[in-house]
């Protein structure tokens, strides 16, 4: 299947409806401002007939089944009535399950764990497969589950996706190359916070306009955090799945960043091209008379400049994003029209939409092996010359803060990432390579040395055994003295 071949409205801007128990719609609130998407939340049928209404005007209705704790639980009859409805409408953009790196989706009680794979991942991944093949068995478009973006690291977006991408791997790679190739898109949830700006004409990339002079119709927008000058200037190194000592587990609050990632993971690993994306909820988020600043490297934003960027953000996606980037839904209908229309509403009725250009783009590769046994596995290629990636690994006890307290001299010359979680070696695609420094006392070595030589078997494992604090400070200063990174 080609890009171009997905059937939507070729408009990136969409709303998303204020609750599953709203209908009819108020139709008006997505026509006036020319919306091409509208997400929808399906516990019952109610929503068919407004998704007709909606592709009447060239609304392309996408369809969450609306599960409330629903866990892991199986695609089950009465979702599949509720589902058979709706297709039976002509909807063909679906999703199935919602942020399950959140408590709140769970049965009370139960905290749920990227790294809990028979509870969590398992059901899952095995439930969420069964329901996409059905889908595609109907000529629909399964949603690949969306996540929360967080960055903690029990609910880090980019570990819960590697977590599912890993097992479905090594359990279904068959089956989810099908789906890929069969009409699977990616279901996203960019709240991008203040991570975007508008150059100063004049004055360079990492320029940024106050909110009082952003203009969407005037050149110069960034959002392609956390790749843009102004991130890259203040952490140099820092991408979607972290890399550097500011961001260990990840850092997805951009509005393609876990896009980037999905699809970065699924060539590497399943011989993808370009799988389509959708931010099924997202933007710049709708707050009224007040001012907001979440990230202080980039300006704050107010009702007025919040307008002037969700029209840029729309057009940006339209001209500028990568071709598997689809739109947003912007979160949510009462949010924009409660208390009285907010003035992006405004300003996407006064601005014709731009549609995007879908190029015929295969979403699975060309010249792609279809055995699994092939493709090349998570984790770090082989080092030539020298690494690409260093990493400090902490034996457990060791904590960053002593690291940064005790080692400062050797941080502030070689500038390695710093951790105490040996998974964050699954981030390290096999494109680049990694060398380990492990600091651990006598007891922990071998288990520490088993756990990276036998999966990893291409990073460099660095050893500095230790009893003491104090000799682990003397080591370190006396490489940075011969300019030496390893020992």
């Amino acid at each position: 299947m080609r890009l171009d071949e997905y059937q939507w409205s070729r408009n990136p801007r969409g709303l998303h409806v204020a609750s599953a128990f709203q209908t009819p719609m108020e139709y008006h609130r997505y026509t006036n401002p020319r919306m091409g998407w509208a997400k929808l939340l399906a516990a019952t049928t109610d929503y068919v007939d407004d998704s007709i209404v909606l592709a009447q005007h060239g609304i392309t209705p996408i369809v969450r089944l609306y599960l409330g704790r629903f866990g892991a639980q199986p695609f089950n009859r009465d979702l599949q009535a509720i589902t058979n409805a709706f297709i039976q409408a002509g909807v063909k953009w679906f999703e199935f399950y919602n942020e399950p790196n959140l408590g709140v989706e769970w049965p009370e009680g139960f905290d749920p764990d990227w790294r809990d794979q028979e509870n969590v991942i398992r059901p899952l991944m095995d439930n969420w497969l069964l329901w996409a093949e059905y889908m595609i068995s109907h000529g629909c478009y399964p949603g690949f589950i969306p996540l929360a973006e967080a960055s903690d690291l029990q609910r880090s977006s980019v570990l819960w996706m590697d977590a599912f991408l890993r097992y479905l791997f090594d359990n279904h790679y068959e089956r989810f190359r099908t789906v890929l190739a069969n009409g699977m898109y990616v279901a996203t949830h960019p709240y991008i916070l203040n991570h975007y700006y508008q150059e100063i004409p004049g004055q360079g990339p990492t320029s940024a306009r106050p909110p009082e002079t952003q203009n969407a119709q005037e050149p110069g927008w960034h959002f392609e955090y956390p790749y843009d000058p102004i991130c890259q200037a203040n952490d140099p190194g820092r991408t979607v799945y972290g890399g550097t000592r500011l961001t260990p587990y990840g850092d997805p609050s951009g509005l393609i960043a876990m896009g980037r990632m999905f699809n970065e993971r699924a060539a590497m690993m399943f011989g993808t091209q370009a799988v389509p994306v959708v931010g099924t909820e997202g933007g710049i988020y709708a707050f009224r008379d007040q001012s907001y600043q979440q990230d202080t490297r980039y300006p704050p934003y107010n009702e007025r400049s919040q307008a002037e960027g969700t029209v840029a953000m729309f057009e940006w996606i339209a001209r500028e994003a990568p071709p598997w980037f689809f739109g947003v839904t912007l979160w949510k209908e009462d949010d924009y029209y409660v208390p009285g229309t907010a003035r992006a509403i405004a300003r996407l009725a006064e601005i014709p939409p731009i549609l995007k250009e879908v190029p015929p783009i295969e979403v699975m590769g060309t010249g792609i092996p279809e055995a699994r046994s092939t493709p090349t596995p998570p984790g770090p290629g082989p080092i030539r010359g020298q690494a690409d990636f260093h990493m400090i690994l902490l034996a457990p006890g060791l904590t960053t803060d002593w690291f940064f307290d005790t080692a400062r001299a050797y941080w502030n010359t070689f500038r390695p990432m710093v951790t105490t979680d040996i998974h964050l070696i699954d981030l390290i695609p096999s494109t680049q390579s990694l060398a380990v420094t492990v600091i651990s006392p006598p007891d922990l070595v071998e288990t520490l040395r088993q756990a990276i030589t036998g999966r990893y078997p291409n990073v460099w494992f660095d050893l500095i055994e230790t009893d003491s604090i104090e000799s682990v400070a003397t080591t370190l200063n006396n490489r940075v003295q011969v300019n030496r990174r390893f020992g």
